[in-house]
């Protein structure tokens, strides 16, 4: 729960009152399953509930999971499916896996979490893959620009069955990480402050030479730099003082980011250049899960395709209802109420942008980290392996209606 706010009408100070009684991970996944108010009273017998099931047997193991910043409230803005994963697979399980939730930045943030999970501090987190990049540095390899043309085109590939020997097998290899779900969004520039009196942008040309917050990507810098955005290394954490003081103009992420780390007052303009990855997921250790045994594994990747499956459906609905990432946006969504213009290029400034910056049309900038990444995998052409996935599906299916598939089953 975020320090200083009520979760639908829950005081911080009851919260954890119900906390200290019955833990804060059984009170996290009960607050979990509200989709709307919820009563301190609704919540102490939801805790209860909860913690009695959880604790009636003695857990064969007992994972923690560093989910960085995320909390019940939050994660009902954007859904990368933290809560439902470990709920599930406690049930799953019949209680023989036991999630410890940690989120808030308590153990660990954006930027520290993958590491963590490396040294064993925490089994499980959820962060976002670019910044996650910094401590493993496959992870790039989902950050060529333009590679994804769609949401349903990133779907589409973390389904596919080819998506274990190019990005899970290798990323497991190389940093031990077991790459179990992701929510999907194509980055763009959220700006601030300095765009907030300018016109909704419609051409490329309005954003050459704002300055901009980057993430940990490697890649990312790259098309940044390739179309004139100047990347500024900012933490996730001062991004938002820096949009509001004009420290900076905008911020690469995407826009269910805006919403749920609750920088809209200060976003002015949503500008879906979608260039490249915006994919907040959640990985393993591949030691613990090991360690965990043939049915207790099979637990953790069917909880994993359930999660992946709600969050697909979960996500879009929310970009709709919840954050105001439409045109024309609904009413009482987060972007309407705090003045956020939600600017779809039009499709020749995509494409220019994808001529300036893509490596198929501009391969140089990007060979070095292209051989490098393809080395990492065994030899193959990382790139355009992915880009070919991606556009194995018509160009105008719909994210949700991607067709969900166990991954690691078959081949495609």
């Amino acid at each position: 729960m975020e320090i200083g706010k009520k979760l639908s009408g829950v005081s911080r100070r009851d919260f954890f009152r119900v906390a200290g009684r019955y833990g804060m991970s059984s009170t996290l996944l009960a607050a979990g399953g509200f989709g709307g108010a919820m009563s301190l009273a609704n919540l102490a017998q939801a805790a209860e509930s909860t913690y009695e099931k959880r604790f009636s047997k003695e857990p064969k193991h007992t994972l923690k999971f560093g989910a960085s910043g995320f909390n019940t409230r939050n994660l009902l803005i954007e859904r990368a499916g933290a809560i439902e994963f470990a709920r599930d697979l406690e049930e799953r399980t019949d209680g023989e896996i036991r999630i410890e939730f940690i989120g808030d930045n308590q153990i660990c943030g954006q930027l520290s979490c993958v590491e963590k999970t490396q040294q064993g501090i925490v089994d499980i987190y959820a962060a976002s893959t670019q910044n996650s990049a910094g401590g493993a540095p496959y992870l790039n390899v989902l950050d060529y620009a333009y590679m994804f043309p769609s949401r349903a085109a990133q779907y589409h590939f973390f389904y596919s069955p080819d998506s274990q020997r190019i990005l899970r097998d290798p990323l497991e290899k190389r940093h031990g990480l077991k790459f179990l779900f992701t929510h999907c969004e194509l980055r763009g520039l959220q700006m601030g402050s300095t765009f907030s009196d300018k016109p909704t942008v419609t051409k490329l040309e309005e954003l050459f030479g704002t300055k901009n917050r980057v993430t940990g990507t490697q890649l990312g810098r790259i098309a940044m730099q390739l179309l004139n955005l100047n990347p500024v290394p900012v933490a996730w954490e001062e991004t938002l003082d820096a949009l509001k003081t004009g420290l900076i103009d905008g911020a690469e992420t995407w826009a269910s980011a805006v919403a749920y780390a609750n920088m809209a007052p200060v976003v002015s303009q949503s500008v879906n250049l979608k260039f490249f990855c915006g994919t907040e997921h959640t990985s393993m250790s591949a030691k613990v899960f090991d360690g965990l045994g043939g049915e207790l594994q099979d637990a953790v990747m069917e909880s994993s395709y359930f999660t992946q499956a709600l969050i697909q459906g979960a996500n879009e609905a929310a970009l709709l209802n919840t954050v105001g990432f439409s045109e024309p946006q609904l009413p009482n969504t987060i972007f309407a109420e705090n003045g956020v213009r939600a600017a779809f290029l039009p499709d020749d400034q995509i494409k220019l942008a994808e001529e300036m910056c893509a490596p198929n049309f501009n391969p140089e900038p990007w060979a070095q980290w292209r051989e490098r990444l393809n080395k990492w995998a065994g030899g193959i052409d990382t790139y355009q392996e992915i880009y070919d996935i991606a556009r194995q599906i018509p160009a105008d299916t719909l994210p949700e209606n991607v067709e969900p598939r166990r991954w690691w089953k078959g081949a495609a």
